[in-house]
């Protein structure tokens, strides 16, 4: 095994470690809310963390930028749509949820 493949593998392994986070984030938070933010932290950070790998792994020149290119489209538009669907969400009067003080 090469460091490359080393280097590749704690990317991708990082990045599968996000996304089980935001799938634990999506089943046990309560509202729309607190899950938008599980998810758009796993999906930005995930997702980002396994293109790198895979362009490092891939150690193609043109084929690597062209992955990390789709890392930064990544990157720039993630969070902006987790912001769109929060805002419409609460454009549309779904109440943040509150706990229970009894």
């Amino acid at each position: 095994m090469d460091i490359k493949d080393i280097i590749s593998m704690v990317f991708i392994g990082g990045g599968l470690f996000f996304f089980f986070t935001g799938v634990v984030g999506l089943l046990r938070f309560p509202d729309i809310y607190t899950r938008m933010h599980a998810l758009g932290k796993c999906d930005t950070l995930g997702l980002l963390l396994n293109v790198v790998g895979l362009a490092i792994y891939n150690s193609s020149s043109l084929t690597s930028i062209k992955i990390l290119f789709i890392a930064v489209f990544i990157l720039l538009t993630s969070p902006v749509v987790t912001h769109i669907i929060a805002k419409i969400t609460y454009d549309s009067g779904i109440k943040p949820w509150q706990k229970d003080n009894s």
